[in-house]
């Protein structure tokens, strides 16, 4: 695989991907040696409300998923009263095709750090859980061994941040999860941090007032902290010379994104480009083209979640506005390409067995219609539905998740929002593979 010219930071390798033994991991050494850590000291000199002003002004979003403003995040927590304030690191990444948090972990776990300790001292938080997703064997290993590293720098732990730099003692914890998918969810994480089963919790109270153990709690994505180290550094001004200014009718996509390409391309990979780049443009500049020179003939946009962008949508620009070509939204930015011959009746079967699979089962709607959408699409894929299965799995899909209101997180809207886009987009496909409601199936007696 092969990354760009990395613009958030200089630290990420040009050319990361291979074998483990020749990845080329930036140690507590090498990351100093690279000017790591001095933002940390510049930030423990200033006040830490003023952190958390920069890093609102820069209009930083999420990176994990939401796009939820990080700077207007920070600023719910309540007033210090005393007591432990937590900071969860969201690195569960388990989003099918979705893959920089990986990379940021495997080649620079400092740059992840430094953003945890700014964070910490910003938010007045004294407690870091490092979730990371259970799969995540040999990254768990890297960034395990880069804290070790930076409580023996003195980052972490002993007297205070930078050792006695500031009061602030922060205590940085790895924590794996089990694998499963819900965990992504910020309460669904909270919970597994506890040592409860993994999903997710009613809201309000929202996790900045009572979070992990009932206390107030910061959770953010790798990314999302691997930036906040940037913008205390340069300033947000600096931040907002890259990326896509407001069009008026939303909030603006400010800054660099990690987009990771999978699928029918030349060179799949982790590339490192403005937030709004037309789709296009990532596969042909930076990817090298469509496999085989094939035409496109759609695209999951940030994780399947987020819904697919059709075969009119190439040029598709990618920002947390997305949802204006019919997608819920950007996602994690790492697309799956499809080229022309793709079934996307299998596509939707796949994507459906995925979600019915990871449904942790607290919501009925979720649980029982995530297994009723897979039943249908096998059933059509094979040839043996009708016209009303496809009429049947669109309502199903459409009446499931937060936003009709029946569940609790945000996994069912996640499977209706990909399978109702690509029957949507792709109705053809579909059509072509059910009959008319009024023929009879014939079923052999074997």
């Amino acid at each position: 695989m092969a990354m760009t010219e990395p613009v958030l930071t200089r630290r990420i390798p040009t050319a990361p991907w291979g074998k483990a033994k020749d990845r080329k991991l930036i140690t507590y050494k090498k990351y100093v040696k690279s000017g790591g850590y001095e933002t940390l000291e510049k930030a423990l000199a200033m006040d830490p409300g003023k952190i958390v002003e920069m890093v609102r002004d820069s209009q930083l979003r999420g990176r994990g998923g939401a796009g939820f403003p990080c700077g207007v995040k920070w600023g719910f927590l309540p007033e210090i009263d005393g007591g432990r304030r937590y900071l969860a690191v969201n690195c569960d990444e388990a989003e099918p095709g979705t893959f920089k948090d990986r990379i940021l972990c495997d080649f620079d776990p400092h740059l992840i750090l430094e953003g945890i300790a700014i964070t910490c001292w910003a938010c007045q938080l004294d407690t870091a859980f490092f979730f990371i997703r259970g799969e995540y064997h040999h990254q768990a290993k890297t960034v395990q061994a880069a804290i070790d590293e930076a409580y023996k720098a003195g980052i972490f732990g002993g007297k205070g941040l930078m050792k006695g730099a500031c009061d602030l003692k922060v205590e940085c914890y790895l924590h794996r999860g089990a694998g499963a998918y819900v965990c992504g969810e910020e309460t669904g994480l909270l919970e597994a941090v506890e040592g409860k089963r993994g999903w997710p919790r009613v809201k309000p109270p929202f996790p900045a007032v009572s979070g992990l153990f009932g206390r107030p709690t910061i959770v953010n994505n790798v990314e999302t902290l691997a930036c906040v180290g940037p913008i205390v550094e340069k300033g947000a001004d600096w931040f907002k010379t890259m990326g896509k200014a407001s069009d008026g009718k939303g909030p603006p996509s400010f800054g660099p994104k990690l987009m990771g390409v999978s699928g029918h391309v030349n060179r799949p990979g982790l590339y490192e480009v403005d937030l709004g780049i037309p789709l296009s443009t990532l596969v042909e500049e930076h990817c090298g083209g469509m496999r085989g020179g094939k035409g496109f003939k759609g695209a999951i946009a940030g994780g399947v979640s987020m819904g697919i962008l059709g075969p009119d949508q190439f040029d598709a620009e990618m920002d947390f506005d997305i949802g204006r070509y019919d997608v819920m939204g950007l996602g994690t930015a790492c697309p799956t390409i499809f080229d022309e011959d793709t079934d996307m009746v299998a596509v939707a079967r796949n994507i459906a067995r995925f979600f019915k699979n990871e449904s942790c089962g607290q919501c009925t709607p979720c649980r029982e219609g995530a297994q009723w959408i897979y039943k249908l699409l096998c059933r059509i894929e094979a040839g043996e539905g009708t016209s009303k299965d496809l009429d049947l799995l669109l309502e199903i899909a459409g009446s499931m998740g937060i936003m009709p209101g029946t569940t609790i997180c945000g996994l069912a809207d996640g499977n209706n929002w990909a399978v109702r886009t690509i029957v949507n987009k792709y109705r053809s496909e579909f059509e072509a593979r059910v009959r008319p409601a009024s023929v009879p199936v014939t079923v052999s007696a074997t």
